[in-house]
C-alpha cells in the first residue's frame, strides 16, 4: 500500500506492507532512529510519536493509518545542533542516564508542555506515566519538565 507522510517537515511516500508498525516505517523505512522500540505492546512509551498533534505510541499504530499525516519524532526537536529548552533541562537535570526512554519521554513532555504550558507536577506525572523508565526513578525527568515549564 502506497503512504504517504510528513515527518519533521518533511514529506516521504513509500510503499509499505498493511501490517507495518508506524515505528517500523519510521526507523527502517525512513532511517529515523531516534523513536525506540522497547515492548511492541503499548507499554514503554520509548517509541512515542506526536501524530496530527496526538501524542501516540508508534508500536500501536500501522504505517497506513498515519498515511496523510503529519508526524513529529525526536529527530525534529532541535533544530540543528541547538537543543529546545526541554533537551537542554533534561541535560541539566541529569534526566537520562542509559537514555532509552529519553526520546519517548521528549515526545509525551513535548505534547504536554504544548496543551499545557504551566503543568501541575502531578500533571506532568500523569503525562508520563505512560513512559517507563528502569534507571533514574523519575524524579529528575519531572524536574526537567517542572525547570521548563511557565
Amino acid at each position: 500500500m502506497n503512504v504517504a507522510v510528513t515527518v519533521n517537515g518533511t514529506t516521504y511516500e513509500r510503499d509499505v506492507e498493511p501490517r507495518k508498525l508506524l515505528i517500523h516505517f519510521l526507523r527502517d523505512d525512513l532511517d529515523l532512529t531516534g523513536s525506540h522500540i522497547g515492548c511492541d505492546t503499548g507499554n514503554c512509551g520509548a517509541c512515542s510519536v506526536i501524530v496530527d498533534g496526538t501524542l501516540v505510541k508508534s508500536c500501536m499504530m500501522l504505517a497506513v493509518q498515519a498515511d496523510g499525516t503529519e508526524i513529529e519524532t525526536v529527530e525534529g526537536l532541535a533544530d540543528g545542533d541547538k537543543l529546545t529548552e526541554l533537551q537542554q533541562a533534561f541535560s541539566d537535570h541529569h534526566a537520562l542516564q542509559c537514555g532509552y526512554c529519553t526520546p519517548g519521554m521528549l515526545m509525551s513532555a513535548t505534547a504536554l508542555l504544548r496543551t499545557n504550558p504551566s503543568p501541575s507536577e502531578a500533571e506532568i506525572r500523569k503525562a508520563l506515566q505512560g513512559n517507563i523508565c528502569r534507571c533514574t526513578g523519575y524524579w529528575n525527568i519531572v524536574e526537567a519538565v517542572k525547570a521548563v515549564a511557565t
